[in-house]
């Protein structure tokens, strides 16, 4: 596997956990719809909650998370669409980020509600 693919496994399974840990309902990852990849769709409270996993492996070039510009939302949005078709739900949609670096000594995890 190459480096950068481990890289961002290692990261979405960090995600996953830490997720899990503080409380979240894990209802798929890595869902695929059309040209979209949604790392993980999760519930938590009133909440069904879409969430774009970014991971790097240092802060050299700016938090990864500035990486999802307009044409990653519109993606991100359209998947919600196609995942509400199959799985109609009440509940409220938001998008979060959960931004990892994975550094040689120490890994930084940030999560961001409501993102995009």
């Amino acid at each position: 596997m190459a480096k950068h693919n481990k890289l961002r496994k290692d990261g979405e399974l960090i995600a996953f956990m830490v997720l899990q840990r503080d409380g979240f309902t894990i209802l798929e990852t890595n869902w695929y719809f059309q040209k979209s990849e949604v790392d993980i769709i999760a519930q938590k409270d009133r909440f069904l909650i879409f969430i774009e996993v970014t991971t790097s492996s240092n802060k050299k070039f700016g938090n990864s998370s500035e990486s999802i510009d307009k044409k990653k939302i519109r993606l991100y949005k359209d998947a919600v669409e196609g995942y509400l078709e199959q799985y109609p739900s009440d509940l409220e949609v938001r998008f979060d980020v959960v931004n990892i670096i994975i550094g040689k000594d120490e890994t930084e995890i940030e999560h961001i509600s409501n993102a995009f």
